[in-house]
């Protein structure tokens, strides 16, 4: 099964970045299509940024323009740069791996890490 370990959150101003990345194990990894998701309190878990195995992106409207997914496939890692942050994008922040672009985009899993906190405030 697939293992995922999320860290790089932290706590920034309103307008500032940050930089999440997602450690994957396991031999799926060049394969499976890869998503970063959120969560805020009281809240339900949205999709934040989709990226296929061979680099196509869907991104929520909420964050086009401001954040990036990418994938270094030799270090099986996934990134989210989050730039221009806003107090909105407060939530934990999770990744996930599937063969199947419809679970990715439906977050449709069964299982999820610990995640990263981010928190936007002044």
């Amino acid at each position: 099964q697939v293992q995922l370990v999320e860290s790089g959150g932290g706590l920034v101003q309103p307008g500032g970045s940050l930089r999440l990345s997602c450690a994957v194990s396991g031999s799926i990894f060049s394969i499976s299509h890869m998503g970063w998701y959120r969560q805020a309190p009281g809240k339900q878990r949205e999709l934040v940024a989709g990226i296929t195995f061979s680099g196509g992106i869907n991104y929520a409207d909420s964050v086009k323009g401001r954040f990036t997914i990418s994938r270094d496939n030799a270090k099986n890692t996934v990134f989210l740069q989050m730039n221009s942050l806003k107090p909105e994008d407060t939530a934990v922040y999770y990744c996930n791996a599937d063969r199947r672009w419809s679970v990715v985009m439906k977050a449709d899993f069964g299982s999820w890490g610990q995640g990263t906190q981010v928190t936007v405030s002044s």
